[in-house]
């Protein structure tokens, strides 16, 4: 399914998916900065009524003028209420530009609003300024009428160096 974006200002975007005519799940990213660094927050939240869960989280931040990785720091993790923190990585990936954020074993975050992942991405050129998130969200269904999702979505945030 194809999401829509919706883009409050520059900085602050979102993808939303919907099925039958009721959202499924929204990826927010709220990006702000200066000085050369992006700081980036987002939020995944998700229809959990029908009993899915996030089984897994994969964003790629890439600037589509160099083909120069940018540098990513994770600021902070998502935590859960009682459990560990998620298994995290950064990695970059085959054949593709940018860097990757894999988020997956989520315990007791599996059903509900993931909203403290926070990043800080440094652009690798002053020449870079518009910053690419892809990403893939992998919802599990429970029961038999509960379906799987993997959603795919590109947000593109201009002029990141004047958020």
């Amino acid at each position: 399914m194809d999401p829509t974006v919706h883009a409050d200002s520059p900085g602050r975007q979102s993808l939303e998916w919907t099925a039958d005519g009721e959202s499924v799940a929204t990826f927010g990213v709220d990006a702000g900065g200066g000085s050369g660094v992006v700081d980036l927050s987002t939020e995944l939240s998700h229809r959990s009524r029908e009993g899915t869960t996030v089984k897994s989280i994969l964003l790629r931040a890439w600037m589509p003028e160099t083909d120069a990785a940018a540098d990513v720091a994770v600021v902070s993790p998502v935590e859960g209420d009682s459990s560990p923190p998620p298994s995290l990585s950064l990695f970059t990936p085959d054949r593709k530009r940018g860097t990757a954020i894999a988020v997956d074993d989520l315990d007791d975050l599996a059903d509900e609003t993931i909203s403290t992942l926070d990043l800080m991405v440094s652009p690798p050129s002053p020449d870079a300024a518009t910053l690419t998130i892809d990403a893939t969200i992998e919802l599990a269904g429970s029961g038999v009428a509960a379906p799987d999702y993997t959603l795919e979505g590109r947000l593109e945030l201009p002029d990141i160096r004047n958020p």
